[in-house]
């Protein structure tokens, strides 16, 4: 029936995973894959039972496969290579454009939205614990990353256009503060390499210093020298502190460094020598200079093909008619579940358990005034009453004794097999945790990182002490009916015997006239237990009737309507069985509030016929006081009628005892199997993770040469940068020249190992004959340089 739409589901699939190159194209076939599996995700429960695999696209295991039988790892996943994928449309395009900047801001702004929608929608409804790459933190620095490049290219548009420098200053800030964020939630991430943080901290001082030199200008266009001696000096502060990270960071962006460090250097000579010679202004401490305002040009941007994806499904709209439309969603069957556990809480706790309780209150009043035992050894002082007769035949039809033990037998087999079932899962348990704790202490905790046992798997450890709950009190409860058998044993074996039986069990006793009270008062106590046994068979009845009833509640076809409305009237929204109150509301309402209303009727007639029972016995025994009856026939007749209870009692516990069993044992297989399953994914998990810590320790001896003189160069170099330079005159920064030619070409192909790239030089025009062309700093020509033209990125 749905063959073709598995088809479908795997083409969309294999076109998802194979879209790399940065081209539109790729856009529409992810976002309609993601458009997709929304839709599937309201037909199927997450955990779908297809496995998906991925490979990790930062951190150190991106050569380790991950796999999840999980509808939102495989949607995380997909919308994770869509924000990828809008990133490297940024960087394709030709970012010396006005069009293109605009452009790039706008792909940067979408891949940011995405994640952003990943981080907050999409990984918290995985109920598992995310990709080592789609943790917050990382997710968090890579949205903050993305907008920070966009903010920049709006920053690169005001400088090409000549905007005013105040603006360009706040523009600057802002871009200053995106990196700066981008970096803080790196260092908290334990994926996002050393290298990117190195690259967002020099980029943020970056920023922070051109941010400060063009309120300098403004400052001197404004004429306040004073303060823009102060702000030159902040600026030379903020790009010493990004020139820390030149030995992490490209060349390119050591140049911007140098080149935006030597202007600010000569402007803040030519400012400090005018200010000292001829305005003679103060200059304010940093403490005291007002912060900069910012002017926030980009924001997350969800496309419209994730935010809105019901409405490109269907028929002649851009993504096709939606898969498996014709299957009941998966929250039906979650919500015909819910009605029909709220159903049976009425029938069987709301009704037949509250006539059942006020049913037992009759008997146990009876016992206590020892009735009918009493009335029957008067009204029928020789042989047995017909009322014991017909209790022995019923019992001796449903197997007396012998069918109890036999049913006791039975429960106890399902008890044991549940409990066979809960050991073997918890030995597996067991066996998990010990071979886990093993390789703790064969590899260290610093290599061995994954959580112990009793951590990740939380849920299943959990289980074990709810299980064994009900274990516990189902044991009590079994050997309390146990104990109720043997304590009535001996009844019933007399109402499994024969006739003869019976009547040497109840003595007779002489036949004597009663007095006209004694009748009256008798005959009236009998019309009133005549009544409770009315009672109690019309009580039967209506409970037989209201499970029948209850069993004819069908209402998935119900369902289904309100589910089709649904989706007709809110496109847009996932259906969830929470949806479907009101309508539970009512149909309950409607289907079994009389029955509510009949059993406060029943607890109401009890009253008054209690309360007739007991001034009907205390005038039978005020009537009879003073007469000679045999109390022995009187307490004997009382033993079968408590014994005839307990029979009916004792039958239906050990029925609700075999129902419990059976229930409980589709509990402990499935913690079982999925004891089974668990030991062997983390047995999979700790065979990778040996291999690739054997592949460690079997190449630390080759590169620990190489190591060793890396790091001795690296504080030799260290060493240098951190000497102080002469404070007699700056010095200069070298130039950054760029070979001819035009850049490079963006990568075309896209693949997990290469992650999330930052953006590359723009294009560079052919130099000119006047001198050194900068095209970070345009206009550096002959050691001239124009504020107009502004601070370009590269």
């Amino acid at each position: 029936m749905f063959a073709r739409d598995l088809d479908l589901v795997d083409a969309l699939r294999a076109d998802a995973v194979i879209s790399l190159e940065a081209h539109m194209s790729g856009v529409r076939r992810l976002t309609q894959y993601a458009a997709q599996l929304v839709w599937i995700g309201g037909k199927f429960p997450i955990d779908i039972g297809v496995e998906f695999t991925w490979y990790p696209s930062l951190g150190f295991n991106t050569q380790r496969p991950v796999s999840e039988s999980n509808l939102r790892f495989e949607l995380a996943n997909v919308l994770f290579n869509l924000a990828a994928l809008f990133s490297q449309l940024a960087l394709s395009l030709n970012r010396s454009t006005s069009d293109g900047l605009k452009n790039a801001s706008n792909y940067f702004c979408q891949a940011a939205g995405v994640l952003e929608y990943l981080k907050a929608d999409i990984v918290p409804e995985m109920r598992t614990r995310p990709p080592e790459d789609m943790d917050t933190m990382t997710l968090e620095s890579l949205e903050h990353l993305m907008l920070a490049q966009a903010q920049e290219c709006s920053w690169s548009m005001a400088v090409k256009n000549g905007y005013k420098d105040a603006l360009i200053a706040k523009l600057s800030a802002k871009v200053s503060d995106f990196y700066d964020q981008a970096a803080e939630s790196g260092t908290r991430s334990d994926t996002v390499s050393t290298d990117w943080i190195h690259h967002m901290s020099a980029k943020h001082h970056h920023f922070a210093a051109a941010a400060q030199y063009r309120a300098a200008c403004d400052c001197l266009e404004r004429r306040k020298y004073g303060e823009e001696v102060a702000r030159l000096r902040d600026s030379i502060v903020c790009v010493t502190e990004g020139l820390k990270e030149s030995k992490w960071i490209s060349k390119i962006v050591v140049g911007d460094l140098n080149g935006l460090k030597l202007k600010v250097t000569e402007d803040l000579k030519r400012a400090e020598k005018d200010n000292d010679m001829i305005y003679l202004l103060p200059v304010p401490p940093k403490s005291e200079l007002r912060p900069l305002d910012r002017a926030a040009m980009a924001a997350a941007k969800k496309p419209s093909e994730i935010a809105e994806p019901s409405l490109l499904l269907g028929e002649n709209k851009q993504f096709g008619p939606p898969l498996f439309a014709r299957l009941v969603p998966y929250s039906v069957h979650i919500a015909a579940s819910i009605y029909a556990d709220r159903r049976d809480r009425i029938v069987n706790t709301n009704v037949a358990d509250e006539l059942e309780a006020l049913t037992d209150k009759v008997r146990d009043l009876l016992q206590s005034l020892n009735l009918p035992g009493s009335l029957q050894a008067l009204e029928k002082p020789l042989g047995v009453p017909p009322s014991v007769v017909s209790h022995a035949e019923e019992i001796r039809q449903q197997g007396g004794i012998h069918r109890l033990r036999r049913s006791i037998r039975d429960v106890d087999t399902l008890k044991e097999n549940d409990i066979q079932a809960f050991k073997e899962g918890i030995s597996l348990l067991q066996a998990e945790a010990s071979e886990d704790e093993r390789a703790r202490m064969k590899y260290g905790t610093d290599r061995w990182i994954r959580p112990i046992s009793q951590q990740d798997a939380h849920s299943l450890y959990a289980r074990v002490n709810e299980i064994d709950g009900y274990l516990s009190s189902a044991a009590s409860s079994d050997e309390l009916v146990k104990n109720k058998l043997e304590d009535y044993k001996g009844v019933l074996k007399v109402y499994e015997g024969t006739g003869r039986d019976l009547e040497n069990y109840v003595p007779s006793s002489r036949k004597q006239s009663m007095s006209p009270k004694v009748e009256q008062e008798a005959s009236q106590l009998r019309t009133i237990l005549n009544e409770i046994n009315r009672l109690e068979s019309r009580r039967r009845r209506k409970v037989g009737s209201l499970k029948e009833k209850a069993k004819a509640d069908d209402i998935n076809s119900v369902l289904l309507a309100e589910a089709t409305r649904l989706e007709k009237e809110f496109p847009l929204h996932k259906i969830e069985a929470v949806q479907f109150e009101d309508l539970f509301e009512k149909r309950l309402q409607q289907r079994y509030d009389d029955d509510l209303i009949m059993v406060a009727d029943e607890r109401e007639d009890q009253e008054h016929l209690v309360t007739q029972l007991r001034q009907a016995n205390d005038a039978f025994s005020n009537a009879t006081r003073g007469e000679v009856f045999s109390k022995d026939r009187e307490q004997a007749l009382q033993r079968l009628e408590s014994g005839y209870l307990k029979f009916k009692e004792i039958m239906s516990n050990l029925e609700s005892a075999r129902k419990f069993y059976n229930d409980l044992a589709k509990i402990v297989n499935l913690f079982r199997d999925e004891c089974q399953q668990y030991r062997y994914q983390r047995r999979m998990e700790a065979g990778q993770m040996e291999s690739d810590l054997s592949n460690a320790v079997s190449n630390l001896n080759l590169s620990q040469t190489s190591s060793l003189q890396d790091q001795k160069e690296r504080e030799s170099l260290r060493s240098q940068y951190n000497a102080k330079a002469p404070t007699t005159e700056p010095l200069t920064a070298p130039m950054p020249t760029r070979v001819h030619g035009p850049p490079p070409p963006a990568a075309s192909v896209w693949s997990p190992d290469m992650g999330i790239k930052f953006g590359g030089p723009a294009p560079v025009p052919p130099p000119t004959s006047v001198g050194i062309h900068n095209p970070m700093y345009p206009s550096t020509r002959n050691g001239g340089w124009s504020p107009s033209k502004g601070v370009q990125f590269g």
